[in-house]
């Protein structure tokens, strides 16, 4: 059974490859520098006395497909549909003069994907913003959390230039789906490779 298995491993990893569209992970314009760390990855700009750093995680973060109905009408030659990698991503502002860091919980709305033709729709959202002190890793529960769900849309607008300004808008998400995609592709030939290399063990 082993046998079976690894050698479907290896077809499956030469049609994954095949189908790659980077062999390198697409640059982020806007002079965003890319830290990878596993399957998280985190992109760091410097402006005038601030430093902006976004960071997600490749793990589940691609929605669950909606074509299950199609399934039957596919043809076998049929490329599958492409897997799109949307992750929740957290953008955090740190000015060079306080202790504070302002932190904003985005994500990309499930049913936006797919609706570009609304041209002043954003194609992510913020969930939550807090302050954090600076430079601790552990988030403090105590510090207010303030929802977006029920905020003054005035208020939301600002919060969303305010991440415009610092280069986090539209092009930016889009090209970090770009990223997502590509690095969580990456990772999974990377783990195909590993589990052919684990069965074939003895």
């Amino acid at each position: 059974g082993d046998k079976a298995f690894a050698q479907f491993l290896t077809d499956e990893i030469k049609e994954e490859k095949k189908i790659q569209k980077h062999k390198s992970l697409p640059k982020v314009s806007g002079g965003w520098e890319l830290e990878v760390h596993g399957t998280e990855a985190k992109l760091v700009r410097k402006i005038a006395g601030e430093k902006i750093t976004v960071t997600f995680n490749i793990n589940n973060s691609i929605p669950p497909s909606a074509e299950e109905d199609t399934q039957e009408e596919q043809k076998p030659d049929e490329q599958e549909p492409e897997l799109t990698s949307t992750p929740n991503f957290v953008v955090e502002v740190i000015k060079d003069d306080t202790k504070q860091t302002l932190v904003l919980d985005c994500h990309y709305p499930e049913d936006e994907i797919g609706h570009e033709g609304e041209e002043d729709s954003d194609i992510f959202t913020i969930r939550e913003v807090s302050f954090q002190p600076t430079g601790e890793s552990d988030w403090k529960d105590t510090n207010y959390t303030l929802n977006t769900d029920s905020l003054d849309w005035a208020l939301y607008d600002h919060l969303m230039d305010f991440l415009a300004d610092r280069g986090v808008d539209n092009t930016f998400a889009d090209e970090l789906i770009e990223l997502s995609t590509a690095l969580e592709h990456q990772e999974y030939i990377k783990f195909l490779e590993d589990l052919k290399s684990f069965v074939k063990c003895q």
